[in-house]
């Protein structure tokens, strides 16, 4: 695992938005013929879902559009994550503080909110509260596109 770009995305319960993320990722890097040279995987940062399944509005909207989802249980983000990752990236202001409190700090900028790599940036809205999951589903596709383009260009070829 050593040599894969290692990225973990994270909300706050790592049932919704965070695992929407990491299962579109590994199907964009899965269609890219890349699964070898990336680890993805999802975080929350409260306990709040600890031990739970994806969301069924997250599962239901992955089904919809034809990408694989796993059977992730929510965990939280330890501070060896922030060494364990190249990518921490969470989908809203609040999940960044969060993220940089519980990692201790940035100092290597390995935390990012995921629509930073997109054109418009913002927080992506937690379908939890807004029930929307295709809103959350656009907007985590094209995170994930921007991010695997940046990763492609920077780090890998």
């Amino acid at each position: 695992m050593d040599n894969k770009i290692k990225i973990q995305f994270t909300c706050h319960g790592n049932i919704c938005r965070s695992t929407m993320a990491q299962y579109v990722m590994q199907y964009l890097v899965d269609q890219r013929d890349l699964a070898d040279d990336f680890y993805i995987d999802s975080a929350a940062t409260s306990r709040e879902e600890i031990g739970n399944r994806p969301h069924r509005g997250t599962q239901q909207k992955l089904r919809e559009v034809g990408i694989p989802c796993g059977d992730h249980r929510a965990v939280q983000m330890t501070r060896q994550d922030y060494e364990k990752y190249d990518y921490l990236i969470g989908m809203d202001t609040w999940n960044i503080r969060n993220m940089t409190r519980i990692a201790g700090g940035d100092p290597e900028g390995k935390i990012h909110k995921l629509l930073d790599y997109t054109e418009r940036k913002g927080d992506i809205a937690d379908p939890w509260y807004t029930g929307n999951f295709d809103e959350t589903y656009v907007d985590v596709r094209e995170g994930c596109e921007a991010l695997l383009a940046h990763i492609l260009k920077e780090d890998l070829y």
